[in-house]
């Protein structure tokens, strides 16, 4: 790692690890550079402290032991004031699952970080089958792994934001057209949550208000737009899982150090 020069050294750090919502996946800058609910939070983070020094170490498809294993001890080689920690989403859709397994891994990292003095943040996952239908045998996953990652914050003292409790986090209108990344606006809303559980001036409560109502769908429609999932996400997913592909084949992370926040930062490359 490049030690930031003299002038710089001062500057509060951020470090993000996780998988493809941490790196930004579906949050784009008007250049096509991800940004994310983590470079959205760097931004409160930068306005907050008068100066930011930011690495995100998030690659997609990484699993939570894979993120352990490779980005946790850079991540704390940098000694960052703040550490998020959210992964999970790749565990819950392997054949296997144990909430339990991924929990201690996710609970070791947290303790590693509060141990080596950041404060550490994360969140949980609302149940996806609002969001996704054909879902719903992945509810008893994603209720698991809240439960043990709530204890597991509890014991560790991670500060947690969680989701599960609030309808707004499953309104559509916040999830991108794969219905497992957040769009723009639902990462703006898990940033602004971030915020607000980390007591950032100028942050409240606002991201918990349900958006304007919207018509009912009708069965029809409902259908179409099922299809279209399935034929456009989901026969993908499927194709690759038969080749043995996996998104996080030959990626990188994409802001690997720490550097300097700035006004004209758009996210990382």
């Amino acid at each position: 790692m490049v030690t930031p020069p003299a002038s710089e050294r001062r500057a509060y750090r951020y470090v993000a690890i996780g998988d493809s919502s941490t790196e930004g996946m579906e949050d784009r800058a008007p250049g096509g550079e991800l940004r994310g609910w983590s470079y959205r939070l760097a931004q409160r983070l930068h306005e907050t402290h008068g100066g930011l020094l930011y690495a995100n170490l998030a690659v997609r498809g990484k699993r939570t032991r894979e993120v352990r294993a490779e980005q946790l001890a850079p991540a704390l080689a940098m000694q960052p004031d703040l550490l998020s920690v959210f992964a999970g989403t790749n565990d819950l859709l392997a054949p296997r699952f144990d909430a339990r397994v991924v929990a201690a891994d996710l609970e070791a990292m947290f303790a590693a970080g509060i141990a080596h003095g950041a404060r550490v943040l994360t969140f949980t996952l609302p149940d996806l089958a609002p969001v996704m239908p054909l879902a719903r045998a992945l509810t008893p996953r994603v209720q698991a792994l809240a439960r043990e990652v709530r204890a597991a914050a509890a014991r560790t003292g991670a500060v947690l934001v969680d989701f599960a409790p609030y309808p707004v986090t499953v309104d559509t209108r916040l999830w991108a057209a794969d219905r497992i990344h957040a769009n723009a606006a639902g990462h703006a809303r898990i940033a602004a949550a971030l915020a607000h559980a980390l007591a950032l001036p100028g942050s409240d409560a606002t991201w918990q208000q349900p958006l304007p109502p919207m018509r009912a769908a009708s069965l029809g429609e409902r259908i179409a737009v099922e299809w279209a999932w399935m034929c456009e996400h989901l026969a993908s997913w499927i194709a690759a899982g038969l080749r043995g592909q996996r998104t996080s084949d030959g990626r990188l992370a994409r802001r690997p150090e720490l550097s300097l926040w700035s006004a004209d930062d758009d996210g990382g490359r």
